[in-house]
């Protein structure tokens, strides 16, 4: 296996897959419930399980779907090895992409009145990523076989959201009107 074939993206999709299979809707609609650890337009993850299957990672059939056929993967030995080969590897501290860090550090370019509004207006979208981590708990108590995992991930994911409320306050408290 070569490593270059495999990305970050195709681990995501091969842990996504897991051991009951999964169609690219299931990876799109999981990455959008999970948006905040999602990457990747939803086209790629119609494209990555076919360029894996191609590669030997995963295994394709076709299954009826609601309205036509739908192609479900799941993986295959080499796709298995392929985790747990990279699985031990040390984890990397996350790259972030944070907008509102970008916002503060160009609030003596632009004022801190549109800084501080932009900055308050995440409180709508932490209310809206909570009640998806809310849908997420539920899901894991009909995934016995997932639910440590995905129950340790909605844990860090609340105490993330908590973090980004703490630097709203900050943002407003330092932030205000004089």
């Amino acid at each position: 296996m070569s490593r270059r074939e495999l990305t970050a993206f195709s681990y995501r999709v091969l842990a996504l897959v897991g051991r009951g299979g999964a169609g690219a809707h299931d990876l799109v609609w999981m990455a959008h419930r999970g948006r905040v650890y999602a990457y990747g337009a939803p086209s790629q993850y119609y494209a990555e399980p076919k360029r894996l299957e191609r590669l030997g990672y995963l295994s394709a059939r076709k299954e009826p779907g609601k309205t036509r056929e739908r192609t479900h993967y799941t993986l295959t030995e080499k796709g298995l090895a392929a985790l747990r080969e990279w699985v031990p590897e040390p984890t990397p501290f996350p790259r972030m992409d944070h907008e509102g860090i970008t916002r503060v550090l160009a609030a003596d370019l632009v004022g801190e009145e549109p800084v501080r509004d932009s900055i308050s207006a995440l409180r709508a979208e932490i209310r809206d990523v909570s009640a998806r981590v809310d849908e997420a708990e539920a899901v894991a108590e009909r995934l016995p076989h997932r639910k440590k995992y995905l129950l340790l991930v909605t844990g860090f994911m609340r105490r993330l959201l908590d973090l980004h409320l703490d630097l709203v306050d900050d943002v407003e408290r330092e932030l205000r009107e004089e």
